[in-house]
Parts: structure tokens; sequence; C-alpha cells
């Protein structure tokens, strides 16, 4: 039963998984950017609408490529046992950081009582850790259990509701960590619309992330199969996706009697629910990625092989890109007004900039642009280092 049976002899590396990590990771450095230039994410100037919405497809494709490399790490290691232990470990080691070095890289203060958030790394590291008993069922059972996770989301909204009145607050204040069930205990940080419970500011809750982090395990048995199948699934599955997604986020537009209709629709359209991310937002980010799987195994360039080595050291990647960031926000507002203001970063990603002290959109893509430049060298001296100490177990972790 501890014994995975492989499916044929393809190298476990893919290359598509690791070029579309790599890619989206490049692209999430925008946003952080943006965050710490103090530039506002809501705003509907096409310079900062598009390059906030094409960061959009980062947490979607971190969550599915997850389960995706999990499926992987089966077909190399051939024993559930080690991937369940692998997942429950690396998850753990995920939630850890996200409370503290990533917290401290975000804010640069030790204030823990008075701010902390759940992000991207928490929430990946908690569905880890649930996603570790599944994996003795099979891959396909396993996605398809994904899919009613994802598209029968809100049903869990309405699981306090099953405990007798007297436990239902109470259940409700832990269940806010799974989906939002509207605690009486769960306040509102300031403007920025995020619950708190238990002194956690929520941002990625665990329900519909590991759905989608289910899906992309069972999407994984099908990069093993021949090339002409996986092309051909790949792109009726994100075609199909992204049709889907048209479709119904157009008749939704039309038969919402509210909205403003200054807004134009394409931004009605592409400005789906992230929090938590309805079916329309999976839709719209996953089936391009989906469909993009046969380009990226591939492609041979030189731009690609620099995306494949960042998404081979995500971790080393995330950490390192946060703290390069904040201390590029130093030096550009050192320039600017001779001063680095770390207090407006103290509880970043949720900035407060005077408006006639944020940046503009050139100094913001340059600034990325930079930072970029200067991850790849490190993540690509990180890869090689890692590379030549296959004997240091503890590296599979960073």
């Amino acid at each position: 039963m501890g014994t995975f049976q492989k499916l044929h002899s393809t190298p476990t590396r893919i290359q598509s998984v690791d070029l579309l990590r790599g890619a989206v990771m490049i692209i999430m450095a925008i946003d952080h950017v943006r965050a710490y230039s103090g530039i506002p994410a809501g705003s509907f100037s096409p310079g900062v609408y598009f390059g906030r919405w094409i960061t959009h497809y980062s947490a979607p494709s971190f969550a599915f490529l997850a389960g995706t490399s999990a499926f992987l790490f089966l077909q190399k290691s051939g024993k559930r046992r080690d991937l369940a232990r692998f997942l429950v470990t690396r998850g753990l080691l995920l939630v850890v950081l996200e409370m503290t070095v990533i917290r401290f890289f975000w804010t640069f203060n030790f204030d823990y009582a008075n701010y902390m958030l759940a992000g991207v790394i928490w929430m990946l590291g908690w569905c880890m850790i649930l996603f570790a008993p599944f994996v003795w069922l099979r891959p396909a059972t396993i996605g398809i259990i994904g899919l009613v996770l994802i598209f029968a989301q809100q049903v869990f909204h309405f699981v306090p509701e099953i405990f007798p009145a007297s436990f239902q607050e109470p259940v409700k204040t832990i269940w806010g960590f799974f989906y939002p069930s509207g605690s009486k205990n769960a306040v509102l940080t300031g403007t920025s619309g995020l619950e708190k419970i238990m002194g956690v500011s929520i941002l990625y809750v665990i329900i519909p992330w590991i759905g989608v982090m289910m899906a992309g395990y069972g999407f994984g048995q099908l990069l093993l199969r021949d090339p002409k199948f996986v092309r051909k699934i790949c792109l009726r599955i994100g075609i199909s996706a992204i049709v889907l997604f048209i479709i119904a986020g157009t008749l939704m537009i039309h038969q919402s009697p509210l909205g403003d209709k200054d807004i134009p629709f394409i931004f009605k359209l592409l400005g789906q629910q992230k929090y938590p991310p309805s079916q329309l937002y999976l839709l719209m980010t996953l089936g391009p990625v989906i469909a993009l799987v046969p380009w990226a195994e591939k492609i041979k360039t030189r731009f690609a092989n620099m995306l494949i080595i960042i998404g081979r050291v995500p971790l080393f990647y995330y950490l390192l890109h946060l703290l390069l960031i904040h201390l590029s926000a130093f030096v550009v507002n050192m320039i600017r007004s001779g001063s680095i203001h770390q207090e407006w970063y103290n509880t970043a990603p949720l900035v407060g900039i005077p408006e006639d002290q944020r940046w503009g959109l050139s100094s913001l893509y340059l600034v990325w642009l930079i930072d970029v430049v200067i991850l790849y060298f490190a993540c690509r001296w990180y890869a090689r280092y890692k590379s030549n100490h296959p004997e240091r177990a503890w590296l599979k972790y960073l």
C-alpha cells in the first residue's frame, strides 16, 4: 500500500513545471514592488491595472504546480509514505517561515503581537499538511476531489451551522482560517477588508486553495503520457477553461443589477474575486497556464533557461526577493526624499505612503527589472550549489 508503481522511465524533472513556475515568480515580483511603491492596487489606470492583473496568475500557479510537483516527487520516490512525510515537514517549514522570516522581511520589525498576516506561503504550507493524508488515494480521485472543492466552495461557508447553536460562534472563528464564515469575533483590519481572527489577518484561506493543489496533483499524471496526448489534453483543458470563463463572466456582468457603468467591460471581466478565489478567478488564471504547458515543455531559449533556473529554487527566490525589494525601496526613497521611511512599511504589504511620495510607474518597473536580474544570478548560484551537494538532504526544502 505504501509503494507507488511508476508509470515509466520518463524523467521526473518536467521542464514546463519549472519554467512556468519561474515565469509567474518573476511576474509576482511586480506586485510586491508595487506594494512598496505605494501605488494602490485598485487603480483603473491601464498601466497599474494590468500590471496588477497579470500578477493574479502567481498564487493559482504556485498552488497548482505544487500539487504537480508532489505527484512527480512520488514518481521519483515510489513511496507514498515518503511523499506524505515530505508534505508535512515542508508544510510546517513554510508556516513557520511565514510567521517569522517572511513576516520580518516584509516589515523589518518584530511587532508580531499587533500585526501578523496569513499570506500565500502560510496557505501553501497548510495545504501541504492537510493534503498529506490524501496521497494514499489514486491521483485521479485526488484530482476530482480538488475540482469539487473548487467549484462547490461556497457550501463551506455553512459548515459551522451544522454544530449546535452554542458552539457555532467559536467554530466560526476557527473555520475562518479555512473559509469565510462571518464570525462575530472577526474584525476588519483597517481599510484592507481583511478579516482578523485570533490576531492573524487572513489574506489566503485554505479552501479552495487546497482544491487547486489537489487538482494539480491529478494533472501531474497527465504529464507522463505521450507528448502528443499531453499537448492535446492541455490545449483542450486550457482553452475550455478560458472560453467558460469568458462566457460565464460576461453573463454575470450583464445580469448583475449593480456595478459602475463607467468601468470598462474588460476591467469588470478581469476583476474577479481573489480572496477567496472564485471559480471564475481560477478559470481565468489556470486556463492559460495549462494551455501553455506544451509550449513550455518544448521551448529552448536562453530566457527560458533563466526561468527554469528560478523555477527550480522557488522558496530561495521567494525569501530573497522580499528582502531585496524592501531594501530597494529604501534606496529609492533615499534618492527621492533623503530618508528610507521605514515607518511606511511596518505593516507591509499593506503600506501607508502619502500620495505625493508614491513612485511613478517608470520607477516601479525599473526597480522590478533590476531586482529580477539580481535574483536570477543569486538563484543560478544556489541552483548550482544545490546540484553539487545532493548529500545535503536539507537543501530539498529550500
